[in-house]
């Protein structure tokens, strides 16, 4: 029984989707181009001011070390791309072997450790959003998000026991990954404490880190100001505001590409009083449509242009060969005191050659 009823909840959702997709298609001519480029431009130079922002991270990270911005802005642009086309944010992990390998000498728990760094202004304006979301009467309620028709964000919420142990699951990975480490707990946490060491210089963070990302959340909002413009729903300030919390929400359940289905069912949602349901229905794939097709082309072009790989697959299978080769080379060679090794692993490139791949740099 709770096998057909999933069953079913998919099939609803797929067909909620596909129909807001006919929508979408349908209503083209409706569309404000205009509109729609300047969301996109502004949505691009959101990522751009945060990818000069993770820059200085990395450049606090390993001060006597040359790299450049383009190949970080790069990995950054791939990164959301992959994760707007492909679930459960594997493009994560290309940022991290893109970035990696841009960077003479770096570690992937330094790179990844400087990953943290702007989430710490992204979570405090996050919680603002929720609050003001769930104060203005028309954002459900996480209890009711079970009555919503996106499969995902339903299943969880009424589901409220297999959540709970998904959650403790993922703590109890967490901790046997940190058993694993505890051999060589040392030179790993003064790895990670190395990526996040802008944050000890306050003046430099909020000057390099915090002013670029208040920028970029300023860019955000403009972005989806003119698409709500361009999709007829009407921009305001409450609206773009709704929209950041329905991503938000959307963003903790990465089971679709970009949370496409949590973020259509919570944006017709919260919509449905001021602005007709097609309408809001069309918006909410022809949004995801959109940024997904902008950052994946994007992406997709730092990847062959400036990292010389021919597809983001080749990108993966290179970062895990990468990977591989690193922790071959941490149980051979022995720790030096600063955290390193006696010899560093051949750079990346080279560990993907030795893997079987040839990326072209």
């Amino acid at each position: 029984m709770p096998g057909a009823l999933a069953s079913t909840s998919i099939g609803h959702s797929l067909s909620v989707f596909f129909d807001a997709v006919g929508k979408f298609f349908s209503d083209l001519a409706a569309v404000h181009w205009g509109a729609l480029m300047l969301a996109l431009a502004f949505f691009g130079l959101n990522l751009t001011l945060r990818s000069r922002a993770f820059f200085h991270s990395l450049r606090a990270a390993y001060p006597g070390v040359s790299f450049q911005w383009r190949r970080v802005w790069g990995a950054y642009f791939a990164a959301v791309g992959f994760n707007n086309v492909v679930p459960a944010r594997g493009g994560d992990i290309i940022k991290l072997f893109l970035t990696r390998s841009s960077i003479p000498g770096s570690r992937y728990p330094t790179v990844a450790s400087a990953f943290f760094v702007e989430s710490i202004f992204d979570a405090a304006v996050g919680v603002l959003v929720l609050i003001f979301a769930f104060t203005q009467g028309v954002f459900p309620k996480p209890p009711k998000f079970s009555k919503l028709s996106s499969f995902d964000i339903s299943y969880l919420a009424s589901h409220f026991r297999l959540t709970l142990f998904l959650i403790t699951a993922l703590a109890v990975l967490g901790l046997v990954a940190f058993a694993a480490l505890a051999g060589r707990a040392k030179a790993f946490w003064a790895r990670v404490r190395q990526g996040v060491v802008i944050l000890r210089d306050r003046q430099r963070y909020l000057r390099e880190v915090v002013s670029l990302q208040v920028v970029a959340w300023l860019s955000r909002f403009a972005a989806f100001w003119f698409f709500l413009e361009a999709f007829r729903v009407g921009a305001s300030v409450k609206n773009v505001l709704l929209v950041f919390a329905v991503n938000q929400v959307a963003g903790a359940v990465p089971l679709t590409p970009g949370g496409a289905g949590v973020q259509q069912a919570l944006l017709v949602k919260v919509f449905s009083a001021s602005a007709p349901t097609a309408v809001v229905a069309a918006y909410s794939v022809g949004q995801q449509i959109a940024i997904a097709a902008f950052t994946a082309v994007v992406g997709l072009g730092a990847v062959v242009f400036i990292f010389r790989f021919r597809s983001f697959k080749e990108v993966l299978f290179a970062g895990r060969a990468s990977r591989e080769a690193e922790r071959a080379a941490e149980r051979v060679e022995p720790p030096r005191a600063d955290g390193g090794h006696a010899h560093e692993e051949a750079p990346p490139a080279e560990a993907a050659r030795r893997g079987g791949l040839r990326p072209r740099y």
